[in-house]
């Protein structure tokens, strides 16, 4: 399956490819939930290695990128 993932936006379109709206009001947490479940989609076979190291990879910049605008806060 070739698949765009460029954005978090294209990772929330792929849950919802599954039947699944992840929204808990709160970005870093969704993110984490994200990371787990893609984790367990992978080790069930439900998606391939290289989406989910794709998905994973545009989680991860987006967790640093809202982690570096918690920290100018400060």
């Amino acid at each position: 399956m070739v698949r765009k993932m460029n954005s978090f936006y294209d990772v929330q379109q792929l849950f919802k490819s599954f039947g699944h709206i992840v929204y808990f009001g709160d970005r870093q947490a969704e993110i984490d939930f994200m990371k787990d479940e893609l984790k367990e989609m992978y080790l069930s076979n439900v998606i391939e290695r290289e989406l989910w190291l794709k998905a994973a990879g545009v989680l991860q910049q987006e967790s640093e990128r809202i982690k570096g605008r918690s920290n100018s806060r400060i």
